[in-house]
């Protein structure tokens, strides 16, 4: 598919997704994002006592609460979040992407990405968007035995987790995701 159809097709789609949505999961307020964000990291810390260590460590956390994902051969996803510095929402974002190919169905997750150094988090702020993959890796973590995470030998500077109300989601990625920042 060319650059131009894609580009045309993506805003039409998350718009069409957008109106799909049932209001309860469209977080366009600040504290309807700053409240799903603390709850989707409190249900992070539920599944892992070692998840909470790595946020205690992170110079800043992203969390989207609700990310939707849908697909009917084109699939795409959105999700409004925050980043949070020092447990304080100090910005507000948008995750947005899209795929093709055989997809049907719709599925409702929440992702935390961790910057677990100062310069990854400037990084990120200096952004005008951030794309995953291109602008930035983020190295995803998977929840081993009774949610053991070893939080001692995590050395990326971007960390995230990607997780529904049954836990962690596994052969789950985040590349191609556009994280843009939005007033709020």
């Amino acid at each position: 598919m060319s650059h131009a159809k894609r580009g045309v097709l993506l805003p039409a789609l998350l718009t069409t997704v957008l109106l799909l949505l049932p209001p309860a999961l469209r977080a366009d307020t600040r504290a309807a994002i700053d409240s799903g964000s603390q709850e989707a990291l409190d249900k992070l810390r539920a599944h892992s006592s070692h998840a909470g260590e790595l946020l205690e460590k992170a110079a800043g956390v992203l969390v989207f609460p609700d990310v939707v994902k849908m697909g009917f051969g084109v699939g795409g996803e959105y999700g409004e979040g925050s980043l949070m510095v020092k447990d304080k929402p100090t910005s507000y974002f948008v995750t947005a992407g899209a795929s093709f190919g055989l997809q049907i169905g719709a599925q409702v997750k929440s992702e935390v990405i961790l910057f677990m150094t100062e310069d990854a988090l400037r990084q990120f702020q200096n952004s005008r968007g951030w794309k995953v993959g291109l602008d930035g890796s983020v190295a995803l973590l998977n929840l081993g035995a009774g949610g053991s995470v070893d939080t001692t030998n995590i050395r990326e500077p971007v960390v995230g987790f990607i997780f529904s109300n049954e836990g962690l989601m596994y052969n789950l990625t985040l590349e191609g995701s556009k994280i843009t920042r939005i007033a709020r």
